[in-house]
């Protein structure tokens, strides 16, 4: 039967993009619905204001008037722009196991950024580069942690037979409370008493102006890294404020040198474990289900950590790392994740072992050129 790409217009249509991998992947044991009202926020592109430096478009397969699969197309001009060259995206992507499918969205997208000037497609991004990213490449029956990705394990073939090529590897280590090593705690000790950096929990009740402090430091901290595009302010708010009703603030850690932030830490409940029960809807049964299973979340995942490149080689990375552990482990959390960390920094791959966490997870980001 003929496939065919249509481009989503309507609301039916919209709603129809946003449930699709709903249905897709109800049966996986794996499979975490994330929350439809997140979804919707990622692409309004009236509330979301990645959008006011970037484009989207989306577009759906169909066969025998049956959606059979999704795909996004984004030019990110601020990505553009830092990167120097021509690169569009793609991300949102789901498809059924069925290649003509998927070259057929893949084509699609490719086109449609050929034809507005661009050079290179990467992708998944859904939709930025400080988003959600990349296809799982392994460990496909392991739930995903909070703002992580799952897929089937099909999706790398679909790719890489569609002619993409990998672009970078995304790694996500493991530790649980009794595999953190001894030199982790002796180390996170030592610099705690020898070095002048001031470890404090961030502040929910000046929780606006914390994080305007924090946008300079992460835009600085992490400038150096593969695929780097600076936040807006207005991004860094938007990101902020959507994580701010799961933050376990004993967990989200500020480094100050005199007053300065150096650098910061963010780690978050792993909400995936609650999120699995109520099939992405917070209304009207969702909610106390979602507050009745977070009580046994006992996970957590470390998002975001780095220091500026004036107070690197410090030991201060070391200390957020012993400290977070040390203060989740205290409040009964008995594992963490730490990802995404790109394969090619050597430094936080290396920190990663060394505290005793393992790597068991990859995410991959595809390139083709167009």
């Amino acid at each position: 039967m003929s496939i065919s790409i249509k481009p989503v217009k309507s609301n039916r249509d919209r709603a129809e993009f946003i449930r699709f991998p709903y249905r897709l992947h109800k049966k996986h044991p794996a499979w975490v619905p994330p929350l439809i009202s997140e979804i919707k926020s990622s692409l309004d592109i009236q509330k979301n204001p990645f959008y006011e430096h970037a484009s989207i478009e989306l577009f759906q397969a169909h066969r025998d008037n049956k959606v059979v699969g999704r795909i996004a197309v984004i030019i990110d001009q601020n990505f553009i722009e830092v990167q120097g060259e021509q690169i569009g995206q793609f991300g949102f992507f789901d498809c059924i196991d069925d290649q003509d499918v998927a070259e057929a969205l893949l084509n699609h997208a490719a086109k449609h950024l050929k034809d507005n000037s661009m050079r290179m497609m990467l992708g998944p991004t859904n939709p930025s580069m400080n988003d959600e990213l990349g296809v799982l490449i392994d460990a496909f029956d392991i739930p995903p942690a909070i703002k992580m990705i799952w897929n089937p394990s099909y999706y790398p073939a679909l790719f890489e037979k569609a002619g993409f090529e990998k672009a970078m590897d995304l790694f996500a280590y493991t530790m649980s409370k009794d595999e953190a090593s001894e030199r982790l705690i002796r180390l996170g000790k030592a610099i705690l008493k020898r070095t002048k950096v001031d470890l404090r929990k961030i502040n929910m009740k000046k929780f606006d102006q914390e994080v305007k402090a924090l946008l300079d430091v992460y835009n600085s901290a992490w400038s150096d890294n593969w695929g780097f595009v600076p936040w807006t302010e207005a991004e860094f708010e938007h990101g902020a404020k959507s994580l701010k009703q799961v933050i376990d603030p004993d967990i989200v850690l500020v480094a100050e040198v005199n007053g300065k932030p150096v650098g910061f830490s963010l780690a978050l409940p792993d909400i995936n474990y609650a999120l699995k029960h109520i099939n992405g809807r917070l209304f009207p049964f969702g909610l106390p289900i979602l507050l009745w299973h977070s009580r046994k979340i006992d996970r957590i995942r470390i998002l975001i950590l780095g220091v500026i490149k004036e107070y690197r080689g410090r030991g201060i990375d070391t200390a957020m790392y012993y400290e977070t552990f040390r203060i989740s482990t205290d409040k009964g959390y008995q594992s963490c994740e730490m990802s995404w960390i790109l394969e090619d920094n050597e430094p936080m791959n290396r920190a990663a072992k060394m505290m005793g966490a393992k790597k068991y997870k990859t995410y991959r980001l595809y390139e083709r050129r167009l």
